[in-house]
């Protein structure tokens, strides 16, 4: 049983061949992922990493366990820095490491980076009302269930809800007056 894991910054060394079958569907593992359908390849992957660092708009981070094996991703952003509010997505892309609570501990490591080190005030993000793995990971991790935006997406010729999910940064929420 994993105990531990560790986020670090993802570096384009990361992104190997492991790393890229992440990003393969043949499972139906990413159906949730993307609610545009978006497909993604190597050349893809490194612009989007190669981008966020140069704009300083988003951030990956690595997922491992503690023996080093790669797990997974959180991605930090798009962020906004006037109003200092960012998405949050979570990645368990290595398959091995699936339904064994990780996500949320990942996600809860992920807030306290975008917090702390991004000075993040509001993480939000969103996902198909029948993802419960993903509602239930970042549930358990401190986000609440903010709003459902009825028949948001739209799955194989049928209309799906979005259940929109938010975390607030301590320092600037819950203060006593």
């Amino acid at each position: 049983m994993l105990n531990e894991i560790f986020l670090r910054p993802l570096e384009i060394i990361d992104i190997d061949a492991e790393y890229l079958s992440w990003y393969t569907n043949n499972d139906g593992h990413l159906n949730y992922f993307t609610g545009s359908g978006r497909s993604f390849d190597r050349e893809t992957l490194l612009k989007d990493f190669q981008e966020g660092i140069a704009t300083k708009r988003w951030y990956y981070y690595l997922i491992q366990s503690q023996s080093g094996e790669k797990i997974g991703n959180v991605k930090i952003g798009p962020i906004d820095t006037r109003n200092k509010t960012s998405d949050l997505v979570c990645l368990i892309g290595n398959r091995n490491f699936l339904g064994k609570g990780l996500a949320s501990k990942a996600i809860e490591k992920a807030n306290e980076i975008a917090f702390e080190k991004h000075d993040i005030r509001r993480l939000h993000g969103g996902m198909y009302a029948s993802n419960i793995p993903s509602i239930k990971a970042y549930t358990k991790a401190g986000w609440i269930v903010e709003a459902t935006f009825k028949g948001f997406y739209w799955v194989n010729g049928l209309p799906e809800d979005r259940v929109c999910v938010a975390c607030f940064n301590p320092s600037y929420f819950f203060k006593e007056a």
